[in-house]
């Protein structure tokens, strides 16, 4: 589901309107994401580290109405829900598009997830299936714990989903892990203060016991 925001009352107007002009309007940050209790809490439900990441990254999403709105046809609309598209690295290592559609219930979506993985794997190509304009492209790079991140992107193609990025999981002196993450939006409709309330809300979440 999805309806109309209505720009001639919208407070953010004059803001969407000058950054979509931009032949580049995505801005981006890159932080360190405390997830020592979120890898000892996977661990003790059975599920895969960076399903139980993916799903709360996709909670606090949801939460947050400014990662809920997209552009279509030069209109911003607001979406009900929003979903996760990550890459899956084969075997071959090459690696396709997913779409795992959000679940607030955990055991759902880790049900979800490992279906669809086990079906790009078994796909050739990056476009496998019909995509959802609602969903919030993912991908992880498990072998580098990096400090920045860029993103290829065609200024002639449309695009308003943010993108979020993973790294390699690190272990301090102190015996803590955490992980680098990586989160770019269109600043036509999402600002700073949208992306500070958004990571402090999923390190809330990744902080659960």
């Amino acid at each position: 589901m999805k309806h109309k925001i209505d720009l001639a009352t919208w407070n953010r107007n004059e803001h969407f309107e000058f950054f979509n002009s931009f032949e580049e309007p995505f801005f981006g940050l890159t932080t360190q994401l405390d997830c020592e209790n979120a890898y000892h809490k996977a661990k003790t439900l059975g599920v895969p580290f960076s399903t139980y990441y993916l799903h709360k990254t996709l909670v606090a999403v949801n939460e947050n109405k400014p990662f809920r709105l997209r552009i279509e046809n030069n209109e911003v609309v607001e979406f009900s829900k929003i979903h996760g598209s990550p890459t899956v690295l084969r075997d071959d290592k090459t690696f396709g598009f997913s779409q795992i559609n959000f679940d607030p219930d955990l055991v759902f979506f880790t049900q979800n997830a490992a279906l669809e993985v086990a079906r790009v794997k078994q796909t050739t190509g990056l476009f496998t299936r019909e995509f959802s304009p609602n969903v919030i492209h993912f991908s992880v790079l498990p072998w580098i714990s990096f400090t920045s991140f860029s993103h290829a992107r065609s200024y002639t193609l449309p695009d308003s989903c943010p993108k979020m990025s993973f790294g390699k999981m690190t272990i301090n002196t102190a015996g803590k892990r955490s992980i680098p993450f990586s989160v770019h939006v269109h600043h036509g409709l999402v600002d700073g203060y949208d992306v500070g309330v958004f990571v402090n809300r999923l390190q809330d979440l990744l902080n659960e016991k």
